[in-house]
């Protein structure tokens, strides 16, 4: 089969974005590039990789890639997503958020150009002692120890959101015991809220905005055995809708996550401590290394007190507990 390629350029922090949008139009066959200074990374330190490499990425420009069948019935689809770009353009000073040049580059491909590469860059993936992510294609491997997540991470080179994502399960690790009960804000694929399930968490929240995130995340749950008796998943917009949110707010977690971006955790601070118990715990991801004094005095003037930051590359995670 052919597939049109389009090479959407944009910038690190710009990268879950352009996803979010790409997910809005129902496009879910994508490819992370990363810049420079990963890939280099990468590919000096193993060599097979070599061959696998994009140009856009050699180039210094991190960039996501869509690829749509070609079909008589997929005409409109690169339109469609040539206007979400061209929206997110129009709102990116509003952000105050780097997005890079968002120009948008096509080629037609080949399946197996591109169908199979990306799996060779996911192996399990230990996280502390009681989980081990796990590819669907992948053996767990001897030996190893806890809760076993599968999950299948979609079409990547190296992983925009492994240092994010590593880093909330590690501090829900250290948080996590069978009374409590935990929400993941924009919970996208579903790999926290699973993961706090797997741990043993009472019961646990996947809420997103965005249906489709939803959907998948059910999915992943449901692939990962999960009693969804336990496992509640919401749609809606906690900062917009007074009933949702006041919904939500009337559970009260022990744990409350967010790995998004820096913006929408700013914009979450006020709301935060009100789905929280006294003395919960909230855990913030994806934030960009120069955002970090702004996230962190956002969220101590609604009452939260910072209690740890992790890093990861150019990423910042913090725990921040609710007096």
């Amino acid at each position: 089969m052919k597939w049109q390629e389009l090479t959407i350029n944009t910038s690190e922090e710009g990268i879950e974005i352009v996803l979010a949008r790409l997910d809005m139009l129902g496009i879910t066959q994508v490819n992370i590039i990363q810049g420079h200074d990963e890939v280099d990374k990468i590919l000096h330190s193993v060599e097979k990789y070599w061959d696998y490499a994009e140009e856009a990425a050699l180039n210094c420009r991190p960039a996501v890639q869509a690829f749509i069948p070609v079909l008589p019935e997929n005409e409109g689809v690169e339109a469609a997503i040539r206007q979400s770009i061209d929206e997110m353009k129009t709102i990116a000073p509003e952000l105050g958020m780097d997005l890079g040049s968002l120009e948008i580059g096509t080629r037609i491909v080949d399946e197996e150009d591109w169908a199979n590469n990306w799996k060779a860059y996911f192996k399990p993936m230990q996280i502390g002692e009681k989980l081990l992510v796990c590819p669907s294609w992948e053996e767990v491997p001897e030996g190893s120890t806890g809760a076993v997540l599968r999950i299948d991470p979609g079409m990547a080179f190296g992983s925009g959101t492994h240092h994010t994502t590593r880093m909330c399960l590690e501090l829900l690790e250290k948080l996590i015991s069978p009374d409590m009960r935990v929400a993941d804000l924009g919970c996208g694929s579903g790999i926290l809220s699973i993961a706090a399930s797997l741990m043993g968490a009472r019961e646990t929240y996947a809420i997103d905005i965005d249906p489709v995130a939803a959907k998948v995340a059910g999915e992943n749950a449901a692939l990962n055995g999960i009693d969804m008796d336990k496992y509640f998943i919401r749609t809606g917009d906690i900062l917009t809708d007074a009933e949702f949110k006041k919904d939500i707010a009337g559970e009260k977690f022990d744990i409350v996550m967010a790995n998004i971006v820096a913006n929408i955790i700013i914009a979450f601070a006020p709301v935060v401590p009100q789905l929280m118990k006294d003395g919960g715990m909230f855990i913030a991801s994806g934030i960009i290394d120069d955002r970090l004094d702004e996230v962190t005095e956002a969220l101590r003037e609604n009452g939260l007190k910072i209690i740890e930051v992790r890093e990861g590359e150019d990423w910042r995670a913090l725990l921040a507990e609710k007096a």
